[in-house]
């Protein structure tokens, strides 16, 4: 399988060949405050040592390190990050960096006009959160706040006529049985794709997928991704017997959080600890760890790394890359 299949667009067979401690950044990830409008029952919020909302200037430091290695996407996170007062500006500075794409993170619940806002200065994807079809469900999964689920929903069909727009949705136990109620009104949105996934307390296949329509996998790549691995009895999360115990995708890939850059965010947000502090030599101290961490005698990345993730460090090592 090319990565380019799998719908990410971050991925390619180009940059698992070629991906060294002097290619271009692929791919980093900005949290940007812990603050957020809603209170989603699956949320395991940040680490300690990382809550906080970053000071604006620290913020363009940071960018500015990241584009002397030619960063080619970027992706501004939370919390909310459209709770971060001078995101505006922020994205506005990141544009002018010359980074090809800016993506946000968010639970879509701002005003249109904000996310309009956003779009002309330069963000060209968007992660909302969809966790429902139908608004009694939406307003619970967003902490219970009446309203949400339609003011969310009527933002992603209109973000979805001017750009390319993903919706996540995590399902629980609970919830599982409205899957294929979910992604049937979930495409009917105009979305580019849907990601699905279990909450990470549930974290089991979700064999529901088997009945969604043909029609609606074969025009979400990553949704069509997902449901194969299910139905191959493969979970999103967790590293298996053939998979690779090395992680290369660190080395052009970064997550950072306050002060500290992690392997990826996944790693963050399991509570595992940063590989060191924001500094000029990052991809060098990546580059190290990947060298040195062998990935199946960490608990956080032998239970929590995601499918994609592992089928790109799996095409890096087969072909003898970093």
């Amino acid at each position: 399988m090319k990565l380019e299949e799998i719908g990410f667009y971050t991925l390619s067979d180009n940059r698992a060949k070629n991906t060294s401690l002097t290619s271009p950044l692929k791919r980093c990830e900005l949290i940007l405050t812990d603050k957020c409008n809603f209170n989603c029952p699956y949320c395991q919020g940040l680490r300690s040592d990382v809550k906080g909302t970053l000071d604006y200037e620290y913020a363009k430091s940071i960018i500015d390190i990241w584009s002397k290695d030619n960063l080619e996407n970027i992706r501004f996170s939370g919390g909310e990050p459209t709770t971060y007062k001078e995101l505006p500006e922020l994205i506005d500075y990141t544009k002018k960096k010359g980074v090809n794409r800016i993506a946000i993170s968010t639970n879509g619940y701002q005003d249109f006009s904000y996310y309009k806002e956003l779009i002309d200065l330069g963000v060209n994807d968007f992660s909302i959160s969809l966790d429902a079809c139908c608004s009694s469900f939406g307003d619970k999964m967003a902490g219970g706040i009446e309203g949400a689920w339609e003011k969310v929903i009527n933002n992603i069909r209109k973000i979805s006529e001017l750009t390319y727009v993903t919706v996540g949705m995590v399902f629980t136990k609970e919830t599982a049985k409205t899957l294929i109620d979910s992604v049937e009104f979930a495409d009917g949105l105009g979305v580019s794709d849907i990601r699905i996934v279990s909450s990470a307390q549930w974290n089991r296949p979700l064999y529901e997928v088997k009945d969604i329509p043909k029609e609606i996998l074969n025009t979400n790549p990553i949704l069509n991704y997902r449901v194969n691995n299910y139905l191959k009895d493969r979970n999103i999360r967790g590293l298996r017997k053939k998979d690779t115990n090395k992680c290369p995708l660190v080395v052009d890939d970064i997550a950072v959080a306050g002060d500290y850059h992690f392997p990826c965010i996944i790693y963050l947000r399991e509570g595992g600890n940063p590989i060191g502090k924001v500094n000029n030599n990052m991809r060098k101290e990546r580059y190290k760890w990947h060298l040195n961490h062998n990935t199946k005698q960490d608990k956080i990345c032998s239970n929590n790394c995601l499918d994609v993730c592992i089928d790109y460090n799996n095409k890096v090592m087969n072909k003898g890359g970093v």
